[in-house]
């Protein structure tokens, strides 16, 4: 056990060294955009990715909201069960994040879709209609980055080898802390 320990941190901190931190650079002025146009963000994800995309709202939304940093409009599509069962059982498990965005998306808004594979159908669904409305679309993606890699205007990758869940979804929550604590800390230097 603790060989394996030691490899899963060696191959995390390896990883880590490989983030394009220009892509959070500009996912971070996207957010500031945002804030600044009242406009509102989506998050997505399945699974793990859908806990990485409460945990975003948390600390991107009430996190900073509450200390009056951001003021961004925010909101998980993973985060309401009897919405998500109903859509899943009515019309389809595809239609589970489409179906909340139709009629509500504005071509200002932003969607930050969380996917490892990048190919999840309900993910891929979402993000063609989030284009179709000329929303910009952040998508948030390990292994090959798929579909959604291909799709987004702005991606955050962690290239691994398929199915190396635990490592992918641990750099795209370490992306959120990034996003959140810089935030925390430009307030706390602008308040010098």
């Amino acid at each position: 056990m603790i060989d394996f320990a030691k490899n899963y941190i060696s191959n995390l901190s390896n990883l880590l060294k490989d983030i394009d931190v220009e892509k959070i650079d500009i996912i971070m002025k996207e957010l500031k955009s945002c804030a600044k146009k009242k406009s509102k963000v989506y998050v997505l994800g399945n699974g793990g990715s859908a806990a990485t995309a409460s945990h975003i709202v948390n600390d991107l939304g009430v996190g900073l909201n509450r200390r009056n940093i951001l003021g961004l409009d925010i909101q998980s599509l993973a985060d309401n069960t009897p919405v998500l069962t109903a859509i899943a059982n009515d019309i389809g498990y595809e239609n589970i994040f489409y179906s909340q965005l139709e009629g509500s998306l504005n071509q200002d808004d932003l969607v930050m879709a969380i996917s490892c594979s990048g190919n999840s159908k309900n993910i891929i669904k979402a993000v063609n209609y989030s284009k179709d409305i000329g929303a910009k679309v952040i998508g948030i993606t390990g292994f090959d980055g798929g579909k959604l890699k291909e799709l987004a205007d702005i991606n955050f990758h962690v290239q691994t080898e398929k199915n190396n869940y635990g490592l992918v979804e641990d750099i795209h929550l370490i992306l959120d802390h990034i996003i959140y604590s810089y935030f925390i800390k430009e307030k706390s230097i602008n308040e010098k």
